[in-house]
């Protein structure tokens, strides 16, 4: 994604301070530079460290350390459940800092730590339009609610920010925010994001800037382990390994290279050892030791396929927070307890789907499977349609992330790719290029064009950030219904061509990991060129319209 610099961020390369302003540009350089993290522990964030924001923060401001940053201020609503879910009257809280220390502000139900929000965000927008803050960091913020006074004066100031949270990210661009660095979230840890947000500013400051990664062991593993189970976020984290897959799987289509089927074979019968060690890392909340019981289930529950790797992974993570604290409560040697905690947790889930369950978790998988086929068999075309149809108003609402990415991770474990995945590809991102391409070759106004090019390449080149679309939905209905309609044209074309694939990849790679190449090809064109025709024509008719 390109950086918008403005002129006044740095001096002009080669420029030298005049003698009597040297002194004091110099200590300037040498001081940190203040930095303020505002926003929400967000929908799909809430899957991805969100719910923990503690140490969320607490990473934000590690890596800002590292970068030579210091995090100022933070204004962070912490809502006790999902942002895609909630309602006034959830439970949340209000984060900010006083003398340094991370406080809760308010504390009460969702509508009302969000007036208490408002009236902070009210005076961070002061203190950013008197030069006391010098970048924002966005965490799945609400540029056009709670946010939106700070986001403003940053805009106006020309500061620079670095976010992530898709919609959120979008609102913040097409209100014209300075972002060095924007994504969605999906995929990310609370590790990755700060890493992201860091690099991002200090390559706009010129600074250098080394991430810290690797910890001492500072996990939390207070509260209920059971709590700390989703599905969503465990399915998601192993998002790499499912992509290695498909990889894999297109590579061993060339000619000669036949002999990575074994490979591919390794992989799919490895995939219930990395949901195990994410579900197991996650659940326990205590890093290292967690992950390696999840191993040790998830090598146990290979039989039992990814849901398998689910259960055991779970159970690990669970037996792996009750079994340290039983050990060191009785005064078990820290090593000792470790090791007890990791691999007994291990051993105990994965026997008892091993020799329980795997028969029922691999039924229940391949049940998943077989359903998807047999719908589609029923009526290909149809059923493309109405899942291109649905997947927009899916991902809106909420559901994608919770239902249909699961769906897309439960078919390639079982085959290596999906059709929901070729639907995801084809009515998601290419819909989002084609409607991006259409507002960078004739957009309505000229700065709508550096905001449809940045998310057009994010498309294209990763095959993910859908979400840079939204401001042109949003802004004219016309736009919305070409969305629906080209989704459900793709889809149709998916389903009558039998193509199944994956997203998450680069649009030119799609293709390669597909079933069906030349249909795949066939579902990506329709996809990009149908919106990228009906959008350029809506765009020069407003803009006849407004020049007559």
């Amino acid at each position: 994604m390109p950086e918008h610099t403005s002129p006044e961020a740095a001096p002009e390369r080669g420029a030298v301070a005049p003698a009597s302003n040297r002194a004091s540009t110099l200590a300037h350089e040498a001081a940190p530079r203040r930095i303020a993290v505002v926003g929400s522990t967000g929908g799909n964030l809430f899957s991805h460290g969100g719910d923990d924001p503690h140490r969320m923060l607490a990473e934000i401001c590690r890596q800002a350390d590292a970068g030579g940053f210091e995090v100022t201020t933070v204004q962070l609503v912490a809502a006790g459940a999902s942002m895609d879910s909630v309602k006034d009257s959830t439970p949340a809280q209000l984060l900010t800092l006083r003398d340094g220390a991370l406080t809760v502000a308010a504390r009460g139900s969702l509508a009302e730590v969000n007036a208490a929000a408002a009236a902070h965000d009210a005076q961070l927008a002061a203190a950013v339009s008197a030069g006391e803050v010098e970048a924002l960091v966005l965490v799945s913020a609400d540029p056009q609610g709670v946010n939106a006074a700070t986001v403003g004066a940053a805009v106006a100031a020309g500061l620079p920010a670095a976010g992530t949270g898709g919609s959120s990210i979008a609102a913040a661009q097409a209100l014209g925010l300075n972002l060095v660095a924007a994504s969605g979230t999906t995929g990310s840890t609370s590790t990755t994001r700060a890493v992201s947000y860091i690099a991002g500013l200090a390559r706009h400051f010129g600074t250098r800037y080394r991430p810290v990664l690797g910890s001492a062991e500072t996990a939390d593993a207070t509260g209920s382990p059971w709590r700390r189970v989703s599905v969503r976020g465990i399915m998601v984290g192993s998002l790499p390994a499912f992509i290695a897959l498909a990889l894999i799987l297109a590579v061993g289509k060339i000619p000669g290279l036949d002999a990575l089927t074994p490979v591919f074979d390794a992989l799919i019968a490895g995939l219930p050892v990395v949901v195990a060690a994410v579900a197991a890392r996650r659940v326990s909340g205590l890093g290292e030791v967690g992950l390696v019981a999840g191993v040790v289930a998830g090598v146990l529950s290979t039989a039992g396929g990814i849901i398998g790797g689910l259960v055991g992974g779970i159970l690990a993570g669970a037996l792996v927070a009750y079994l340290l604290r039983w050990t060191l409560a009785r005064r078990f040697p820290v090593t000792t307890a470790n090791i007890v905690a990791g691999g007994l947790s291990g051993l105990i889930a994965g026997l008892v789907v091993f020799l329980a369950l795997a028969p029922l978790t691999n039924a229940l998988g391949e049940g998943v499977k077989d359903a998807i086929e047999y719908l589609v068999a029923l009526n290909p075309m149809l059923a493309g349609a109405l899942a291109g149809l649905a997947i927009w108003p899916a991902i809106m609402g909420g559901v994608y992330h919770a239902a249909i990415l699961p769906l897309v991770l439960l078919e390639m474990g079982e085959k290596g790719h999906s059709f929901f995945g070729a639907v995801d590809m084809v009515s998601l991102v290419m819909v989002s290029l084609g409607i991006t391409l259409a507002n960078v070759v004739r957009p309505r106004t000229s700065g709508e064009r550096a905001l449809a090019a940045s998310g057009a390449a994010v498309n294209f080149g990763f095959g993910t950030f859908v979400e840079a679309s939204y401001p042109f939905l949003f802004a004219d209905k016309r736009v919305f219904a070409v969305a629906l309609g080209s989704a459900t044209l793709g889809g149709l074309v998916v389903g009558a061509t039998g193509t199944e694939a994956t997203a998450y990849l680069p649009a030119v790679v799609a293709p390669f990991v597909a079933t069906d190449t030349v249909g795949m090809v066939l579902a990506m064109l329709v996809g990009v060129v149908v919106p990228f025709v009906a959008v350029l024509l809506i765009n020069l008719r407003a803009r006849r319209a407004a020049e007559a």
